[in-house]
């Protein structure tokens, strides 16, 4: 027995004859033409690889829904890039055949969403160069053929989204690869399929193992190559009870969160963009406790229009349909930089210009912000917070810009909502500490615990060197916890908690006993949360 450990990227357990997975190669010799042959092959190659991922997204549609057919619009939009295609062109009249100039361009590209800090655009290499590959093989006549003849579980280098999706998910149990990220659209793709899944096994990972029973524990993130009979025994056990749990939450749809005892909670989503809120809805989330706008701002070369973001914010109001939406206005800096805001490099970025400190820095910015928010405002029920704070004259400062923008709004005839609730996010022992005097300002709060965390326990929490000192249960943010929630009650207004804390099941009953009247989680959390909710006295 082997037993391998990696990160599980989507939970749940599968059981079965491993495969492993490997690309068609059957390929058809071209030969190289004049500049502006290459050039037209490219052209030819490019749309049929938009047909190919047009297929997929409905494909994707109908068997997963619109976050899952946006990953494939999104790889179609990066293969008619502009930019892209203006280097692939440049490439071609150089003299570089078609093939070879998309895999440069896509390697260049690739490079650029690397550099940057941010982990999730960091992911969007292996987006670019799944778009490049797949041009490639068209130019080279290559085949795609791969399908599996029986239940089983893969095993491969890596997965792209769309060799996921191409898998006959009746007879895909799982996957587990040896590279892979938890942000990758990959990862996400096996969430939002409901395939259990393991990525970053590293070289261990054999396609000897091939042909061999495995066991693949997408909770504890372990595969297991040829199981004595006790573990096989344990895993049938587990698998059969972690079905039947996961099959029994759905009958908490439409059910209140509420203790035995009637003490009420808000179950909200945490969401990254539009795109998300269909899984908010399939959850049963009663509304979107943090929509982080920074996928706005982030990997491109100018700050995005008021229209834009006015779209993108409307959007996902509308689907809601009245349900709540907090948006945290743009949260850059530190880790999620945006180079054409010119920001200086610095020493520790996490104790730098950033969130709102950022915001004000550059008014006019906040402001085009501001004025998408407020003019969505009336497709729906908004409220708007702003990270970073560490002192009373901040928010006051970002209120006054509110109220520019609504004159401004008034003035030229533009409707808006003018109860637009407006709410801070604490997470800096500052802000905490002064809880008191910041809840008679503001109309909510909403913990971030993760930076919290961080600049309590004066641990970064990206330096996995020192994770174990990355204590959420201190009894140091505990007390901090306790004593917002005290502050934001004798002022009168509400206190979620929107950090990872948040679906933390063994602090349920201290949020429940401190007064947290909100817990915004993942979508996938909400009904176990709900379980666990219902469940205490």
């Amino acid at each position: 027995m082997i037993e391998l450990h990696g990160t599980g990227v989507s939970s749940g357990i599968a059981i079965g004859q491993m495969v492993a997975f490997s690309e068609g190669k059957e390929t058809v010799s071209r030969n190289i033409g004049t500049p502006e042959q290459e050039w037209n092959d490219f052209l030819s190659a490019q749309e049929i690889t938009c047909a190919e991922l047009s297929h997929l997204a409905e494909k994707a549609r109908k068997d997963a829904g619109d976050e899952a057919a946006l990953l494939f619009e999104t790889h179609c939009e990066m293969a008619q890039d502009p930019d892209f295609c203006d280097c692939i062109k440049e490439l071609t009249d150089s003299g570089k055949d078609a093939v070879s100039a998309v895999m440069e361009a896509g390697e260049q590209f690739a490079a650029m969403f690397e550099s940057m800090d941010d982990a999730y655009t960091k992911e969007r290499a292996a987006d670019i160069r799944d778009v490049a590959s797949r041009i490639c093989r068209i130019l080279r006549g290559e085949s795609e053929d791969f399908a599996l003849s029986a239940p089983s579980v893969v095993i491969a280098e890596d997965l792209s989204p769309s060799q996921t999706m191409q898998l006959d998910k009746s007879l895909l149990l799982g996957f587990a690869t040896r590279k892979g990220s938890p942000v990758s659209h990959t990862a996400i793709l096996s969430r939002i399929l409901g395939i259990p899944a393991i990525v970053g096994l590293g070289d261990k990972l054999l396609s000897d193992f091939a042909g061999k029973c495995g066991i693949l524990d997408g909770i504890e993130g372990k595969l297991i190559i040829e199981p004595d009979t006790e573990t096989l025994t344990y895993y049938n056990e587990t698998k059969a009870a972690f079905d039947a749990e996961k099959a029994g939450l759905s009958a908490l749809i439409g059910k209140e969160t509420v203790t035995k005892s009637g003490k009420r909670t808000k179950l909200y989503c945490n969401i990254g963009s539009p795109s998300d809120v269909d899984k908010v809805l399939s959850n049963d989330g009663e509304g979107i406790g943090l929509f982080r706008s920074e996928f706005l701002f982030l990997g491109r070369d100018s700050a995005p229009t008021e229209d834009e973001q006015f779209e993108a914010y409307k959007s996902v109001l509308e689907k809601m349909d009245g349900k709540p939406v907090i948006v945290r206005t743009m949260d850059i800096g530190a880790d999620k930089k945006a180079d054409y805001l010119g920001l200086s490099d610095e020493e520790n970025p996490a104790l730098g210009l950033r969130g709102l400190r950022l915001s004000l820095e550059h008014p006019d910015w906040f402001k085009r912000q501001l004025r998408a928010l407020y003019r969505a405002s009336v497709y729906g029920n908004l409220s708007v917070m702003f990270p970073m704070v560490a002192n009373v004259w901040e928010v006051e400062k970002a209120k006054d810009l509110c109220r520019e923008v609504q004159i401004e709004l008034k003035m030229s005839g533009i409707p808006y909502c003018n109860t637009v609730k407006l709410g801070i996010m604490i997470e800096t022992p500052a802000a905490a500490l002064i809880s008191g005097e910041l809840a008679k300002i503001v109309d909510f709060f909403s913990v971030g615990t993760n930076d919290l965390t961080q600049y309590t326990l004066a641990c970064d929490r990206q330096n996995g060197s020192i994770a174990p000192h990355l204590d959420p249960h201190h009894p140091a943010i505990l007390s901090l916890l306790k004593m917002i929630a005290e502050n934001a009650h004798q002022a009168g207004i509400p206190v979620g908690i929107c950090g990872e804390l948040g679906a933390d099941e063994s602090l349920t009953e201290f949020f429940l006993a401190i007064g947290i009247d909100e817990l915004s989680v993942s979508p996938s959390c909400v009904l176990p949360l709900r379980k666990n909710i219902r469940n205490q006295a």
